[in-house]
This record gives structure tokens, sequence and C-alpha cells, in this order.
């Protein structure tokens, strides 16, 4: 399937999005992660599949002072 995530287009063939954290390499950060203008609470990473067009916005949380 396409994606596009932060903007850019990415051929996928996982189906949830902890499976394209685990891709990207990102997966175990703090991160924000918005599906088609919906954010997707952590606990449901596992189990929301992503399909073919989807928009995905990931954020890192930096900490700082």
């Amino acid at each position: 399937m396409q994606l596009q995530v932060n903007g850019d287009t990415l051929v996928f063939d996982g189906e949830t999005i902890a499976d394209l954290l685990t891709r990207l390499e990102i997966s175990g950060r703090r991160l924000a992660v918005e599906v088609n203008g919906d954010i997707v609470p952590k606990g449901e990473h596992g189990t929301s599949r992503l399909h073919d067009g989807d928009t995905i916005e990931i954020v890192h949380a930096i900490g700082g002072g």
C-alpha cells in the first residue's frame, strides 16, 4: 500500500501503526501519531490498521527545559 508519512510517500507492506513504527525504526519512543487527521492513542497502535492512501503524521516528543 502507499502512504503519506510526514509529507513523504512510502510504500508499506505492513498492517498496523506499530508495524509502521517498527519499519521506520522509531518504535518504543515517545511519539504522537495522527492518521487522516485523528490522533491515535499509543495503546491502539498495535490494533489500528492502515489503509492505502492514508496520511500519517508522526511527531517525536522531546523533553527539555
